[in-house]
């Protein structure tokens, strides 16, 4: 199983890496949620680590309904995390109705391509978990982090677990949302995903730096139960 750790400096990947997690989300602004890295943060990650590192692409916080100049700087951003070899990022749109923007999110996995596409929480501000699902399998994306359009990834457990199902080997279900040492067993029982999402900060943590113990717990969780 993998554990894929959202880091907003380096730092983070740093600990994340030495704790035994098997994959980097890479954000900046973490009071945001999450958007696009510096070219240097990237390019620094990408020859430090040895584990994967995909950037998040979002021009900025708030909805994910974007314009046509949002777009177009998107694109050049995933341009340039192809141009340094990113194995992938995440990102994704959708609709003023709520909905997943397959058109533009089709043209995306298009800009991306090799780089593999992770549809962001996006998924979880649309109305219908299983219509976005089968939207989001249309564009070409390779995985869906998601709390089961909850707050939570437990809360979402049961949406999790029909999620996963439904997917198949279509695509990954990637369950995240208050993922921690002391739920993370439960989701894996609960939902039968293979992969999972988590900063792995503690609600004391002022840095925005993942703890490693933290981390490290997590790691050895997913493979005492992938034995």
């Amino acid at each position: 199983m993998i554990l894929e750790v959202c880091a907003y400096n380096i730092q983070s990947c740093i600990v994340a890496e030495k704790a035994g997690a098997n994959r980097i989300e890479l954000c900046a602004d973490p009071t945001q949620g999450g958007t696009t890295p510096s070219y240097g943060l990237i390019a620094y990650v990408l020859e430090q680590l040895t584990i994967p590192a995909l950037p998040m692409i979002r021009t900025r916080g708030g909805h994910f309904v974007y314009d046509a100049d949002e777009l177009a700087i998107m694109k050049k951003d995933i341009f340039t995390c192809r141009e340094q070899g990113c194995p992938g990022i995440a990102t994704g749109i959708q609709l003023k109705n709520g909905r997943i923007d397959t058109e533009n999110l089709k043209r995306i996995v298009e800009w991306a391509y090799p780089m593999a596409v992770t549809c962001h929480k996006v998924f979880d501000a649309t109305p219908d978990a299983f219509e976005a699902l089968e939207d989001v399998i249309s564009t070409g994306c390779s995985r869906i982090l998601t709390s089961g359009l909850h707050k939570t990834a437990v809360e979402g457990m049961n949406v999790l677990r029909q999620l996963v199902t439904e997917a198949g080997d279509r695509i990954i279900i990637m369950p995240g949302g208050g993922v921690r040492s002391g739920n993370i067993a439960e989701l894996v029982i609960g939902t039968g995903a293979q992969e999972y999402h988590s900063s792995g900060l503690m609600a004391k943590a002022t840095n925005f730096v993942a703890d490693e113990t933290e981390v490290r717990m997590m790691a050895r969780a997913l493979k005492s139960l992938n034995l």
